[in-house]
């Protein structure tokens, strides 16, 4: 039971945002009582806490399953994009900046351990690419590694990107190409073109 309210929470907190789902939303969506929710989750926050934690755990496997593919550098980031994407239901809400600011106590809980995860990957990437010859050889990778990540985060604030001026997807899809046309070689930006290319063709099916 814990597991499931667990997923129905997660749920509805991507859909609706974790300022507006109600425990007895909750409720009601699984056909439970909200006192059978309050044992095994005492409060809220709890509850919001332990989705944060186990969605991220479920981005981190994902992700680590992407990277095993040893993919190319350029195409793995663009799996990568899909991937969150589909995990985060589009983030029609999102999630990540309510948390910042409707639950900050939370958010700074898993701030630390994001960036480490996050910079693991990135990095890593990097340092592939530049073997490739996909990413150019003299770009400061700890500086764009942490440049990116704080990209990341900053098109999540709909003050800066509101909602009617910019899609969560657009959002994603022009700082990654963004940050791709800034490390690439010529040979990752031929790449990155064609990607861009079929990308834009499959959309438009």
């Amino acid at each position: 039971m814990k597991e499931a309210i667990q997923k129905t929470a997660n749920d509805l907190f991507l859909k609706l945002g974790f300022k507006s789902v109600t425990m007895d939303d909750i409720a009601e969506e699984m056909g439970i009582s909200k006192k059978t929710i309050y044992a095994h989750y005492g409060t809220k926050s709890k509850l919001i806490e332990a989705s944060v934690w186990h969605l991220m755990e479920e981005l981190n496997t994902g992700i680590a399953n992407l990277r095993a593919k040893n993919l190319n550098p350029i195409v793995e980031n663009f799996e990568v994009k899909v991937y969150v994407r589909r995990m985060l239901k589009n983030e029609k809400t999102s999630p990540q900046f309510q948390l910042k600011k409707y639950y900050p106590e939370i958010y700074n809980k898993v701030s630390n351990k994001k960036f480490e995860i996050a910079q693991c990957s990135i990095i890593e990437n990097l340092e592939r690419g530049i073997k490739t010859g996909h990413y150019r050889s003299n770009i400061p990778i700890s500086f764009v590694s942490r440049l990116y990540f704080a990209g990341l985060l900053g098109v999540k604030d709909k003050s800066l990107f509101p909602e009617e001026d910019y899609s969560n997807n657009k959002l994603m899809d022009y700082l990654l190409e963004y940050h791709l046309r800034a490390i690439c070689t010529p040979k990752g930006i031929k790449l990155l073109e064609e990607l861009l290319i079929k990308n834009k063709e499959k959309n438009e099916i």
